[in-house]
């Protein structure tokens, strides 16, 4: 094992909880310091758990109690506007099915694991500057407190403040040019008739994730209660913010839903059943472009921080819980934390830009910017990244000779 025993995690999100299981396993004592006063109950809309992500929270300890707070949704079916059906992928042999679940609920049941497994997390501790020592680092915090450790962790999102304390001319988020919505449609979602039955994706079959491309995106899968969840964007030029967006009432965004996708069958019929107090406004859709620097010294970034990939991908929260435990492995294995972080971001960099590189350009296509992206084949889509499995039990490589 490496010389590092202690870490100051800053950020108590999925990545940083994530994090701080992953360094308990190998022996380095973690603490998590999240900004905000308590836990964030309630907070965020739906999103998807994937193999790999699944995968890694296996080795942390942590599957079980996510997969009981979600459910699985192992088909995908891609259609166009009108409601037909392009492709179809039923998942693969031996691996586990995409899990979709409230944030809330995952990041509820992951604070859960942390606890019960000796974590400790501290509320209320915003981070504003990190004083490096041949030591350690100390993480001081807007309350006047400070916390010493041999790394600080920064899994604080994506307008992280560690970012810019290891680079601060790092880029920031790129505005992905829409604005994320999410709803629950009423179970009573049937066909108009405007479109033949053997080519309908309406109503949405359990089990089933739906994408549906025309001049304008949604998704939906059903949930076990019968009602269909539903994601959709609004192109906008200029971005606002979450503030913002919550300040405009339901009724109005709901409105221009419902006026943007008209005529796109699916989209029409889901947002004609969507009630106002359903309605998840989640914002400026957002990426991180390519970060040059991922540590400097005794930090080092994780998750969201360094390569949130927008939700287009359907990998973001996978992401970020690979990298967390990929950092843990890289510093029980390597000497030093300089040589650790290294190999961490040879591990991690090409990965997570591939997949931020495919998101953006979904991205374009719900903003109105390009057509609908081509549909390759399942294994195009789906197998480099679902099949990707972190070895835990193999040793990290050092610096290649």
């Amino acid at each position: 094992m490496g010389t590092v025993r202690t870490a100051v995690v800053i950020g108590g999100g999925i990545g940083g909880t994530v994090a701080a299981m992953a360094l308990a396993r190998v022996g380095i004592e973690a603490t998590v310091h999240e900004a905000y006063p308590g836990a964030a109950d309630g907070v965020g809309a739906m999103l998807s758990l994937a193999p790999n992500g699944l995968a890694a929270l296996r080795i942390v300890g942590a599957e079980e109690a996510v997969r009981a707070v979600g459910h699985p949704v192992p088909g995908v079916v891609m259609a166009d506007g009108a409601g037909h059906r392009l492709a179809e992928f039923h998942g693969f042999p031996g691996l586990p099915a995409t899990h979709a679940l409230a944030r809330a609920d995952l990041h509820r049941a992951l604070t859960e694991q942390a606890l019960a497994q000796g974590v400790k997390i501290e509320y209320g501790r915003r981070l504003v500057g990190a004083e490096e020592g041949l030591d350690g680092v100390t993480a001081v915090f807007a309350d006047g407190g400070t916390a010493h450790a041999d790394v600080l962790i920064g899994a604080d999102g994506i307008r992280s403040t560690v970012r810019t304390l290891v680079d601060p001319a790092a880029p920031g988020p790129e505005y992905a040019g829409v604005l994320g919505f999410g709803g629950l449609a009423a179970d009573d979602v049937a066909p108009t008739g405007a479109v033949a039955p053997a080519g309908d994706v309406t109503p949405a079959e359990p089990g089933t994730m739906y994408f549906a491309f025309g001049r304008s995106f949604i998704g939906w899968w059903r949930l076990p209660d019968g009602q269909v969840c539903w994601f959709a964007s609004l192109p906008r030029t200029e971005p606002l913010t979450w503030a913002e967006v919550q300040q405009i009432p339901a009724e109005q965004w709901l409105a221009r839903l419902r006026e943007r996708y008209a005529d796109h069958v699916p989209g029409e019929r889901l947002l004609a059943h969507t009630a106002p107090d359903t309605l998840m406004a989640t914002g400026p859709m957002e990426r991180m472009p390519s970060v040059p620097r991922w540590h400097r010294g005794r930090l080092v970034l994780v998750g969201d921080a360094v390569h949130a990939p927008s939700s287009s991908s359907g990998q973001g929260a996978s992401l970020a819980i690979e990298s967390a435990v990929e950092l843990a492995r890289c510093l029980r294995d390597l000497p030093d934390h300089a040589a650790a972080f290294g190999a961490y971001e040879r591990l991690r960099r090409s990965r997570v830009e591939l997949i931020g590189g495919n998101a953006a350009a979904t991205n374009r296509a719900k903003a109105g910017q390009a057509g609908p992206p081509a549909l390759p084949s399942p294994e195009q889509m789906f197998g480099p990244v679902h099949r990707h499995l972190i070895d835990w039990h193999a040793a990290v490589p050092g610096e290649a000779q």
